[in-house]
């Protein structure tokens, strides 16, 4: 289970506050937050090799080894590597998976076991042993004991008859933490729990006010229509849902706000999408019509977040080490439990 960006971030700001050591921007708290995960992730490795040569005890939830694989075990997967022909200078080779079996985007961070159809394990050998045994006939590379040379982020695999089923198991990096945000109507950030994607469009209040690009007048009353979907678009996307507000006279409504709902998929920018006015309360050939821009996506706005892939068990330490890095030592750890407890105080009371 992950730790959730915005109870770390608000947890941050309580004990900063207290402290009198100024306000964190998101954009500061992201940055930091991107660095605290990444020493924690590194720091793994480390503590399992430590933890190995200590001995053990095969009491459940006591087994340090077996704790530590399990944080690591988040960031486990495998990919396909590619085969790149020969082309003078470079000889073939195979790249190292940019996806993993769900044919997600991913960073490798360690490889991990080779393997030839999922069956036979590639052993890595350095330069001058890759090439020396397979001067040998009883020592060179075949299909049932294949080996592989790993430089400059390419794969060189022997026998040279392999040129395909290569697949890795590998550690990914952790993505990014991001903690998503609007600007409320006084200036204040709004935390955005929808989770971040490049090509998602941004969800909330007026998130499309500004793209309006043709506007007819409606034969509605001032209200706001929720639920209101597309009736045509320029692109190919679907599934994009709308709250439409709408001011002034029955018969001479103009449209005010147009707030997205559900971001649906598919949507590029320059989109033209239209919304029939029927849709929402119109008249007769009435329509709405917006046109996407960059903003209106994640990838180019402060909206979406990510949360922090660490386990939930890290909560304590990551925040220590966030507040670390804005010089707040925290002798006691059980002042962090208190904070989150108050924050979690304070979420209730505003939803009553």
């Amino acid at each position: 289970m992950a730790i959730n960006v915005n109870t770390v971030y608000k947890t941050v700001l309580l004990i900063l506050n207290k402290e009198e050591r100024g306000y964190v921007t998101p954009d500061e708290f992201n940055k930091i937050a991107t660095q605290v995960q990444l020493e924690t992730f590194e720091q793994y490795g480390e503590d399992l090799n430590q933890q190995l040569r200590i001995p053990q005890t095969d009491t459940d939830y006591a087994d340090r080894v077996a704790a530590i694989d399990e944080h690591l075990s988040i960031f486990k997967t495998s990919g396909p590597a590619a085969y790149v022909a020969a082309a003078a200078p470079t000889p073939a080779h195979f790249t190292l998976p940019t996806t993993d079996v769900f044919n997600n985007t991913v960073e490798l961070y360690r490889l991990g076991v080779v393997n030839y159809k999922e069956q036979v394990e590639l052993q890595r050998l350095q330069r001058m042993d890759f090439y020396n045994i397979q001067k040998s006939p009883l020592t060179k590379s075949t299909e049932t004991f294949p080996t592989y040379l790993l430089e400059n982020e390419r794969l060189f695999v022997k026998p040279d008859t392999i040129i395909s089923n290569i697949n890795c198991d590998f550690l990914r990096k952790p993505i990014d933490p991001r903690w998503g945000y609007s600007i409320g109507t006084v200036g204040q950030y709004v935390y955005d729990p929808t989770v971040y994607g490049p090509l998602l469009l941004n969800t909330g209040s007026g998130t499309l006010t500004g793209s309006i690009t043709g506007v007819n007048p409606t034969d509605k009353d001032p209200a706001i229509t929720t639920g209101v979907v597309q009736s045509t678009t320029t692109g190919s996307g679907v599934g994009l849902t709308v709250s439409i507000t709408t001011i002034g006279a029955a018969g001479s409504a103009t449209v005010t706000d147009v707030s997205i709902t559900s971001a649906g998929t598919g949507y590029v920018s320059a989109d033209t999408v239209t919304f029939s006015s029927a849709s929402f309360g119109g008249g007769v050939g009435g329509s709405l019509e917006v046109t996407l821009q960059d903003s209106n996506f994640n990838s180019n706005s402060t909206y979406g977040s990510t949360q922090i892939e660490l386990d939930v068990s890290e909560q304590t330490s990551f925040i220590l080490k966030t507040l670390f890095y804005f010089g707040v030592v925290v002798k006691d750890p059980q002042i962090i439990q208190v904070a989150a407890s108050q924050i979690q105080q304070e979420e209730n009371n505003s939803k009553r």
